[in-house]
């Protein structure tokens, strides 16, 4: 077996059949009994999310076995509408009488208007975009452990100023069932992996941490998908951060910047993904409240959010709202063209939902989120685009940041950057920060590559204590000016 790539060949794989899921007991007359329940007040709306998740983390840390561990989750959320008010409450157990009555709690959001007559639904075919070929469950983790082992042992062989490496393994199967008082049921098997290797190199005193990772979703066959084997993540945790001993202070003040391909989309989520998610405009707390078909960046700017990529971390077969996942075009050649909706908004917009609503768990309600939100590409050489720099940072990898919803202001850290000199990347940069505004910076894109990425990292997105996988991406992008802040003045 090549040391490069690869899951292991040997032993043989003790493969397991995949238990029943306890979801498998709700059929459509058991749910229509519980919404039937939860509307029995007169709301106007009413849905089911059941959800059983299985999930399991292993940990390595200087060679040693530190963390491994197993757990479940099951239950059922309900949810009522009654004008803009909404009723929830949720149950752990999965019993007629208990989930009756978290039917009727939530329904407790309205309290007058007649109870509605009987709710038929039906099952909505859904596409099949996380295709996986060996489930990670079905693996031992022994074999787990031994990934982690072989991005440890290619993380110290990089270089001998390789101090410590930690590796780590997550690995989630999550079982849905939404039905809607609409009619609508539907259900999806969600798996995600996630790998990590962090190392810290160290000189002449000073210590540095580099870091690299994957995730999607897909089962072991992820390991051997290009940049994604064990080996390549310790060899680039260790590259990073080997090349952070010997960086220089960033410099400080506005300057052109240019954003590399892939791992930028945070910042494009972060400073204009959530401006576009419904709910913020519908309150109009966004920047992009009330701009609808209005210029709100480059002409060379089209942003999309699309939950239909196949295997992608954000990706979605259906929504935790019971609506299929769907590609969305936000911003169109610098035209604002829609927003990210859930249920509730698009009735107030008076749209359909575009299959954004998502939640963390059957404990949270749905709200509008990213799914997979990226830049789409241009025509321009990312090479010429650096050329044309006199002064400048590249931006390569991102950290860290805080955002303003309201009005998009940003300040992201970065973990690997370079300084730009008459249209060369030289010497490496640490202590670099971008400061600016998210929609600003949209409007001062004046080049844009071709060389499109959407990032394998383990991007997670919060909003309102909840955290879900998201998917992000970017040309190669040049940006007339943010404010760099470092510690050198320029």
């Amino acid at each position: 077996m090549s040391a490069s790539g690869g899951i292991p060949t040997a032993p043989p794989a003790r493969v397991t059949q995949p238990a029943a899921s306890p979801l498998d007991g709700i059929d459509a007359a058991l749910a229509e009994r519980l919404l039937s329940a939860a509307l029995g007040s007169g709301g106007h709306y009413a849905d089911l999310y059941f959800e059983h998740r299985a999930g399991a983390d292993y940990v390595l840390e200087d060679g040693r076995v530190r963390t491994v561990g197993r757990g479940v989750t099951l239950g059922l959320g309900v949810r009522v509408l009654r004008g803009d008010a909404t009723g929830y409450a949720y149950t752990e157990e999965l019993a007629e009488d208990r989930m009756l009555a978290a039917a009727r709690t939530a329904g407790q959001i309205a309290s007058s208007g007649d109870a509605p007559g009987p709710i038929a639904v039906r099952p909505v075919p859904l596409a099949d975009r996380y295709p996986v070929s060996e489930p990670s469950f079905a693996r031992a983790g022994v074999d787990k452990i031994a990934l982690l082992r072989r991005a440890d042992v290619a993380a110290r062989a990089a270089d001998p100023r390789i101090v410590r490496v930690e590796a780590s393994l997550a690995e989630e199967l999550r079982e849905v069932l939404v039905v809607t008082s609409d009619g609508h049921l539907a259900r999806d098997s969600q798996p995600m992996i996630r790998f990590g290797v962090s190392a810290v190199a160290e000189e002449g005193g000073e210590r540095q941490v580099g870091r690299s990772g994957g995730a999607g979703r897909f089962g072991m066959e992820i390991f051997a998908r290009p940049g994604q084997s064990p080996e390549e993540h310790g060899r680039e945790a260790a590259r990073l951060a080997i090349g952070m001993l010997h960086a220089v202070e960033a410099p400080a003040g506005p300057m052109e910047v240019v954003l590399g391909a892939g791992e930028s989309g945070i910042l494009l989520h972060e400073a204009v993904g959530h401006g576009l998610e419904a709910d913020f405009n519908r309150k109009k707390t966004s920047n992009y409240a009330g701009q609808m078909g209005q210029t709100v960046a480059s002409p060379l700017c089209t942003v999309v959010d699309d939950g239909t990529i196949k295997n992608e971390r954000g990706s979605i077969n259906v929504d935790d709202e019971g609506n299929v996942g769907q590609r969305n075009v936000l911003i169109e050649n610098g035209v604002l063209v829609g927003y990210m909706q859930d249920r509730l908004s698009a009735r107030h917009f008076g749209i359909a939902p575009s299959g954004n609503g998502r939640r963390q768990s059957f404990r949270h309600e749905p709200l509008p989120r990213m799914t997979n939100t990226f830049l789409a590409p241009g025509t321009d050489d990312p090479e010429d685009i650096i050329k044309s720099v006199t002064r400048g940072v590249y931006a390569k990898r991102f950290s860290g940041g805080q955002v303003n919803i309201s009005n998009g202001d940003f300040v992201f850290a970065l973990t690997e950057s370079y300084l730009i000199e008459d249209g060369k990347l030289t010497a490496p940069l640490k202590g670099t920060n971008l400061i600016g505004n998210g929609p600003e910076v949209l409007r001062k894109v004046t080049m844009l590559g071709g060389d499109f990425e959407l990032s394998q990292g383990t991007w997670t997105c919060g909003k309102d204590g909840q955290s879900v996988p998201v998917g992000i991406g970017t040309p190669t992008m040049k940006i007339a000016e943010i404010t760099v802040g470092g510690t050198k003045t320029r």
